[in-house]
C-alpha cells in the first residue's frame, strides 16, 4: 500500500477509536454499531436517539473483573441505570452503586441481588434509608456524622446494618473543579484534615445497629492519571492502621471509588486500567504490610468507563446558520438530552452519518434547539462544509450520563434508548411522550 493509503486508513482507525468496538463503516458513508445501522435506527425511531452497545457494555464489564479478580466491581449506576443495563451488570459478576431510593428499587425490581449493592449520598432521604433497609442491601456509605444517629435509629434495637465510612483524603483529581470530590471544603464525605473522619470512626463503632466494615473514598470524576489513587490509598490505609491503634479494630474493606476517565474525542486520554489494577494492588500491599496489616478487600466502582463509550447519541438537523464568518449546525436535541457541556465544558466529537459528503470539512459549532445561549452541544468541530437539514449526526461515547441527567427543558420530552446486539435492535426506554408530562399536571 502507499503512504497515502496507510494514513488514511491510520486516520479511519483513529476517528472511530471512541465508538464501540462494534462499529463498522458502510459503503454510502453510514456507520453500524452492534450490526445495526445508525440511520435505520433514526428512521424507525426517530430522533433524538440513544443507542447503547451490549456487548460493548458486557465486555467493558469482563475487562473489569480480569483487572480486578480479587476485588469487587460495583458498576455505579447514576451513570446510567435501566432494568436491562441492571440484568447485564449482575449477569457479568458486578455489584451496584446506587444514590437514591429510585435506583435502588429499579435495579431490585430488576432481580439483582440487594446484598450486591451499596447506597450512597451525601443526603440521604429517610426513603432512601427505609428502601435501603427493607430491601437489605449490603453496604450504606455513611457520608457525615449527623447521619450515624438518624441510620442506627432507623435500623433499630436488634438490627444490624453494615455501612462503610467516606473519607475526604485531600486529593485533587477530576477533569473540572465542579466534579473533583477528594479535596476538603465540599459536600461530600468525612475529612482527614480537620479530624472529623477520626471523630466519626469511636461513634459508628459505638452503634451496635452498625457494623463498620470499611472505609470509602471517591477523589473525583474523569481521572486518567494513576497517581491520584495512590496516594488516596495511601492516606486510607494510614487511617485503618490509626482505627486498628485506637480503637482495635481491623477493617476488612477498601472501596475506592470510580471516576476512571475515557476518551470523548480521537487523541484524548484515557484511564489505563491495567495500570491502575497494579499500582492499587502493588501500594494495597506494601502499605498493608508497612502498617502490620492484613490487606483488606479492595473495591472500585466505574460507572462512565462502563457504559460510556458503549453509547451514541443520533441527532437530525433542523437549520445550517452561516452568520460573522461563524457555521451554526441545530439539531433536535440539546441540553435537555446532553447538559454535560453546559455544566462541565465537555468536548464531543460528532459525525455526520447516512450519506457522503461531497465538500471538503468547515469548522462548525453543533448547538440545540433550546433557548438558551449555552445549548452547545459540540463548538469548533469539523463537519461537511455541505451539511444541510435533514442530516444525521452521530456523537460516540455518550453512554454515561447522558439520559440520567436528561430534563424536560422546553418541554421537549426526553429520548428514547435503544440497545442493540447481534444486529438487532430493541427498544429498552421508550420516547417521553407530550402525553405522559400532560399526565403529570393535576391541578388547573
Amino acid at each position: 500500500m502507499t503512504t497515502a493509503v496507510l494514513s488514511g486508513l491510520a486516520a479511519g482507525a483513529e476517528e472511530l477509536s471512541v465508538w464501540p468496538a462494534s462499529t463498522a463503516r458502510l459503503p454510502h458513508g453510514g456507520l453500524t454499531v452492534g450490526g445495526v445501522s445508525l440511520a435505520e435506527i433514526a428512521d424507525r425511531f426517530d430522533t433524538p436517539v440513544y443507542v447503547l452497545d451490549e456487548g460493548e457494555v458486557r465486555a467493558r464489564c469482563r475487562t473489569y473483573r480480569a483487572a480486578f479478580p480479587d476485588a469487587d466491581v460495583l458498576y455505579a449506576a447514576k451513570a446510567f441505570l435501566s432494568r436491562a443495563m441492571a440484568r447485564w451488570v449482575a449477569e457479568e459478576g458486578l455489584g451496584l452503586d446506587v444514590c437514591s431510593a429510585g435506583e435502588l428499587e429499579l435495579a431490585v425490581t430488576a432481580g439483582f441481588p440487594a446484598d450486591r449493592i451499596v447506597l450512597h449520598g451525601n443526603a440521604k432521604s429517610p426513603r432512601d434509608i427505609a428502601t435501603a433497609l427493607r430491601l437489605g442491601v449490603g453496604r450504606i456509605v455513611i457520608d457525615s456524622l449527623s447521619e450515624i444517629a438518624r441510620l442506627a435509629a432507623a435500623v433499630g434495637p436488634g438490627g444490624r446494618q453494615k455501612v462503610m465510612l467516606r473519607i475526604v483524603p485531600g486529593i485533587s483529581a477530576g477533569a473540572h473543579e465542579k466534579i473533583r470530590t477528594g479535596t476538603d471544603g465540599q459536600k461530600f464525605g468525612l475529612s482527614l484534615t480537620d479530624g472529623s473522619a477520626q471523630h466519626a470512626v469511636p461513634r459508628i463503632l459505638g452503634r451496635p445497629e452498625l457494623e463498620l466494615t470499611g472505609l470509602h473514598c471517591h477523589i473525583g470524576s474523569q481521572i486518567n492519571d494513576v497517581k491520584p489513587y495512590v496516594s488516596a490509598l495511601r492516606r486510607l490505609v494510614g487511617l485503618m492502621a490509626r482505627i486498628r491503634d485506637a480503637h482495635g479494630v481491623v477493617l476488612p474493606e477498601l472501596d475506592m471509588g470510580g471516576g476512571h476517565g475515557i476518551a470523548y474525542r480521537p487523541g484524548e486520554p484515557s484511564l489505563d486500567l491495567t495500570a491502575l489494577a497494579r499500582r492499587l494492588r502493588a501500594e494495597l500491599g506494601a502499605s498493608c504490610s508497612a502498617a502490620g496489616l492484613p490487606v483488606p478487600r479492595l473495591a472500585v466502582e466505574p460507572g462512565r468507563a462502563v457504559a460510556g463509550p458503549a453509547g451514541v447519541a443520533v441527532y437530525r438537523v433542523l437549520a445550517v446558520k452561516r452568520t460573522a464568518g461563524r457555521v451554526f449546525v441545530a439539531v433536535d436535541g440539546g441540553m435537555s438530552d446532553n447538559p454535560r457541556p453546559a455544566l462541565y465544558g465537555v468536548r464531543y466529537a460528532p459525525r455526520l452519518i447516512g450519506r457522503r459528503p461531497a465538500a471538503d470539512p468547515c469548522t462548525a459549532t453543533v448547538v440545540g434547539r433550546h433557548c438558551e445561549a449555552g445549548d452547545v452541544l459540540a463548538a469548533e468541530v469539523q463537519l461537511p462544509g455541505d451539511v444541510r437539514p435533514g442530516d444525521l449526526l452521530a456523537v460516540p461515547a455518550a453512554g454515561a450520563y447522558h439520559l440520567s441527567m436528561a430534563s424536560g427543558y422546553n418541554l421537549v420530552g426526553r429520548p428514547p434508548l435503544v440497545a442493540v446486539d447481534g444486529g438487532t435492535a430493541r427498544l429498552l426506554v421508550r420516547r417521553e411522550t407530550l402525553d405522559d408530562l400532560r399526565s403529570r399536571e393535576v391541578g388547573d
